[in-house]
């Protein structure tokens, strides 16, 4: 597409509108940083001129008044007076008092404070002179009675006319303070007028250039968007027609490419699941079957040759059941019941074979039965249970399968009171079932049972696992509750298999 052709482009449209919105925003922005500033740096110097004339205000008077009386009085001399903590050398808060309201006369700008600032001054001056008059009295021997009248007409009333003078700076530091306020809201107000009139003018050009962008731009926004709805429901057949030579256009052709290629990409992606799905299966029975059918016919050749044969009857039975439901004629999902007869038909097969060593039992509300669950879910966590729980416990184990209905979906336990783990072990295998099945080094059922169900329900359902050492270990699984659909001729057979497997409880539970 060739953009020259067009005068404006949405490209400068957008700048002139930014240009149009930002300069008067920054001039106003740079505006109010100045003032408060300003006013910032103004009322830090009033309130800090305040705090230090303050402080003298408090303390200069009380100070002088009684380091003169004890020297007057001969409990201090001006040699010693600084060994006293409580006493301050006259001439010391003098100077002190000069060097610190000469800086304040410096940065000082109100006429009437600076006025009082040399009024304090000179008073400071006829004090020091005072105060030379008592020192001299006392080096030549001078009479105790001037020295008293001298502090009662002199020295206590120039200290209080100096604390009069530092109040006075206060009061007019605290007007300069109220002046420095209204300054304040005077150019709050005028900055106010100004941000109306900014504002006002920027919404007139605002309005203008959308005027002018409309036609050009909503229209075809509205294409994209009705194209990028269908998408997000799932229709990636959906394509954008979009005829403007600019920017748009440009964007259009763009999503339909990306609609494209999503639509192959997922069903990539679905064909690449369903055979994972297959491959994870495959190896999950690849796992489970082998040794578990090998130790099975031996314990059946056993019975029988233990003269036992109803046992290796019952046995051959639950054997049977326990590969129909494997098998499941391929289907992926069952039943919650079917799952149910499937464990109980595998713990039947091993209560046989660790007899002295395994008890069971299964609680799963009925009213759950009617509901789908993925094939071969539970058995993985039973016969973890067993051999990693009760098998090392080397004494009596008990693994004990609940399902229960609640409101985030349907919840399904497998508990045992084996030997549990240790915390730095429940941790490792934590954080092993929550990583594809194929990159975990140990836990690999449980991986796969949580892999599966995360990936065909969402990642809010699967798996969690808590154990102590010496207690047991209790897994736990979460999946929605969804009706199961029937696809085929099996569920027909449930109710004489539901009927053995009611009676393979009764006699596994005794």
């Amino acid at each position: 597409m060739e953009y020259g052709k067009r005068k404006y482009s949405i490209k400068y449209k957008l700048s002139m509108l930014t240009v149009i919105i930002a300069v008067p925003f920054l001039t106003m922005v740079l505006y109010l940083i100045y003032a408060l500033h300003d006013y910032s740096a103004a009322y830090d110097t009033i309130v800090s001129n305040m705090t230090i004339a303050n402080n003298y205000n408090l303390n200069f008077k009380e100070e002088m008044d009684e380091s003169l009386y004890k020297l007057v009085v001969g409990a201090v001399t001006f040699e010693s007076i600084g060994e006293d903590a409580s006493l301050q050398d006259p001439y010391y808060l003098i100077g002190e008092l000069r060097s610190e309201f000469g800086n304040l006369m410096r940065i000082t700008t109100d006429g009437e404070s600076i006025a009082w600032l040399q009024i304090l001054m000179r008073n400071l001056d006829t004090l020091e002179d005072r105060v030379d008059d008592i020192k001299a009295n006392l080096d030549n021997k001078n009479s105790y009675d001037m020295n008293i009248e001298m502090l009662d007409n002199n020295i206590y009333i120039m200290t209080e006319l100096v604390q009069d003078d530092i109040q006075y700076y206060i009061y007019y530091q605290t007007k300069s303070m109220e002046y420095l306020t209204k300054q304040l809201n005077d150019r709050v107000h005028v900055f106010t007028v100004f941000c109306a009139i900014t504002l006002a003018l920027i919404l007139i050009f605002v309005i203008v250039l959308t005027v002018m962008t409309v036609k050009g731009i909503i229209k075809p926004i509205q294409e994209l968007s009705q194209v990028a709805q269908k998408v997000s429901q799932g229709d990636f057949s959906a394509r954008a027609k979009v005829d403007t030579q600019d920017e748009v256009a440009v964007l259009a052709d763009s999503v339909n490419i990306m609609t494209e290629n999503i639509e192959g990409f997922v069903r990539k992606i679905k064909e690449d699941e369903r055979k994972m799905r297959q491959a994870d299966l495959r190896l999950l029975q690849e796992q489970i079957n082998p040794h578990f059918l090998y130790n099975t016919l031996d314990t059946i050749v056993w019975l029988i040759e233990g003269n036992d044969p109803d046992k290796a009857v019952n046995m051959v039975m639950s054997l049977s059941e326990f590969f129909r439901l494997v098998l499941s004629k391929g289907k992926e999902y069952i039943t919650i019941q079917e799952e149910e007869m499937h464990i109980r038909s595998y713990l039947e097969i091993q209560q046989v074979r660790y007899r002295d060593i395994l008890e069971y039992e299964i609680h799963i509300d009925p009213e759950l039965y009617r509901y789908q669950i993925l094939k071969l879910t539970l058995q993985p966590l039973v016969e973890n249970s067993l051999y990693h729980g009760i098998k090392y416990k080397r004494a009596k184990g008990r693994i004990v399968v609940t399902g229960t209905m609640a409101e985030d979906g349907i919840h399904l336990k497998v508990e045992d009171n084996g030997v549990g783990m240790e915390p730095e072990e429940l941790k490792k295998l934590q954080s092993e079932i929550v990583k594809p099945c194929k990159n975990t080094d140990k836990g690999f059922g449980l991986a796969n049972v949580n892999e599966r169900i995360r990936m065909n329900y969402g990642m809010e359902y699967g798996l969690t696992i808590d154990s102590k050492a010496g207690q047991g270990t209790r897994v736990e699984i979460l999946i929605p509750a969804a009706a199961y659909e029937q696809t085929g001729p099996l569920e027909e057979e449930q109710p004489d298999q539901a009927g053995r497997a009611q009676d393979g409880k009764e006699n596994g539970a005794e």
